[in-house]
């Protein structure tokens, strides 16, 4: 398997605990946070990661 090619989150910044990086491979999504790169990663199909992006997208944080 190659290795991925991991990019960070458009509204991550350098500051706070909540940065993200995504990578793709065919038919999977990859997600980890952006401080702990060997940690845990998720993964999902892509129209699962589409359709929650867009949920995100259109929620109001609390």
């Amino acid at each position: 398997m190659a290795e991925l090619a991991w990019f960070k989150s458009s509204y991550s910044t350098n500051e706070g605990a909540q940065c993200i990086e995504v990578a793709e491979s065919p038919g999977t999504v990859h997600v980890r946070d952006s401080k702990d790169k060997s940690g845990p990663q998720l993964a999902f199909e892509p129209a699962a990661w589409g359709a929650f992006v867009e949920f995100a997208a259109t929620t109001e944080a609390p």
